[in-house]
């Protein structure tokens, strides 16, 4: 439950801007937004894969995508929702287009994307004080969903739109 709010924590009620500000205090530096850039491209992309290793069905991989950005739209910018678009066509594409990997390959990536991600925090450091978005955004299964949805939106508006949040 968000203690501003009173409303539960959900995909559906996001304040993308107080979200992006949360974002900032750990991810200000422009090397961890690459890194986790990167990084969720892999993981997505070894999810994707996975499932179109299954079903070998092209459009199958095209409406997780289209399902995905449905749920994002309502909380996003619109100039945010056409570059999460954009990625996702590249995305989906790559997914569909590069030649597959063995079923197993996916299932390694998977761990080792996150740990990339995980480990750019200790070559990226600065950070600020979270205390007040730990009030509104407390740690636990309805803060991991709604982050692990928003997190390429955020980085995304980062690195495009966010150049004065750029920190050295």
């Amino acid at each position: 439950m968000s203690t501003v709010t009173a409303r539960p924590l959900s995909l559906v009620h996001v304040d993308f801007q107080d979200l992006y500000e949360r974002h900032l205090c750990r991810h200000s530096q422009f090397g961890i937004n690459v890194a986790h850039l990167a990084a969720l491209f892999g993981l997505w992309y070894a999810v994707y894969a996975l499932v179109y290793w299954l079903v070998r069905i092209e459009w199958v991989p095209v409406a997780m995508a289209a399902a995905y950005l449905a749920v994002m739209l309502p909380n996003l910018p619109a100039r945010v929702t056409a570059v999460t678009a954009l990625f996702l066509a590249i995305f989906v594409a790559a997914v569909v287009w590069l030649p597959p990997l063995p079923f197993w390959a996916y299932l390694v990536m998977i761990p080792v994307f996150y740990k990339l991600q995980a480990w750019s925090h200790k070559l990226f450091t600065v950070e600020r004080d979270m205390t007040e978005f730990n009030k509104k955004y407390p740690k636990g299964p309805a803060l991991f969903v709604v982050l692990l949805f928003y997190e390429v939106p955020i980085v995304l508006n980062y690195l495009l739109f966010g150049r004065k949040d750029w920190a050295a």
